[in-house]
């Protein structure tokens, strides 16, 4: 069974049970760690829209960092969205951050109705990246700010071999056998190579709109952290 970005919906509702375990196991915790660095770098505003919510986990760490009052999510996965409502609820953020069916590249607010918009490990997902920051951009509030946290490939030769491997050749299979849906982690691999990181992504955002815009990489570059404001 293949995979194309235009059913990624459907692909992380097969892999939603196993989702989470899988990323900090697969990510050996690191993933934690860059949603806190992200996270640390956001200043306090009242409405957060995350796009890509998932399972919550930026939305959780926004909040218990006290970085907002609200946090609206959208996905194209119920299943996603499901697991991440009952961590919410557990957790006790029930009614603080609220779930919506949604697509990035259509996001259904009118113009600037948010403070902050984030997204992790979600816009290299995005079947047309241009239309989606542009959105995005769209949503946000004047002197408002942007986090994104994307995967990306170390510029060290030793480093980027080193992951490649282990991204190329162990993740699809511990992945695959774990979540038994091995095609779902082949995409997640590829959808990672064939991305655009570092400064080809500063561009996009800058064509986006998108000002101020820096970043960081994290881990050695297997990680990026963007920063944009309008």
């Amino acid at each position: 069974m293949g995979v194309e970005k235009g059913n990624i919906g459907a692909l992380f509702n097969r892999i939603a049970g196993s989702y989470d375990k899988l990323n900090h196991l697969l990510s050996l915790g690191i993933d934690r760690r860059w949603r806190r660095r992200a996270v640390d770098n956001l200043k306090y505003s009242g409405k957060v829209l995350d796009v890509a919510i998932g399972t919550a986990d930026l939305a959780l760490e926004i909040m218990h960092k006290g970085k907002a009052d609200m946090v609206t999510g959208i996905d194209l996965s119920d299943e996603m969205m499901r697991i991440g409502a009952e961590k919410v609820e557990r957790l006790g953020y029930g009614g603080k951050i609220v779930f919506e069916k949604g697509n990035a590249l259509d996001i259904s607010y009118p113009d600037a109705s948010f403070d902050t918009v984030t997204c992790a490990f979600g816009v290299r997902n995005f079947s047309d990246l241009d239309k989606g920051l542009s959105e995005m951009y769209r949503v946000m509030k004047s002197g408002g700010q942007l986090c994104i946290i994307e995967l990306s490939y170390p510029e060290n030769k030793l480093v980027a071999a080193l992951y490649d491997f282990y991204f190329s050749r162990i993740l699809p299979k511990i992945g695959g056998a774990l979540s038994k849906d091995k095609p779902a982690y082949t995409y997640l691999n590829k959808s990672v190579k064939h991305f655009i990181w570092g400064e080809k992504m500063k561009e996009r955002l800058q064509a986006a709109g998108f000002k101020y815009v820096g970043y960081r990489p994290m881990t050695f570059g297997i990680a990026t952290l963007y920063m944009a404001g309008k």
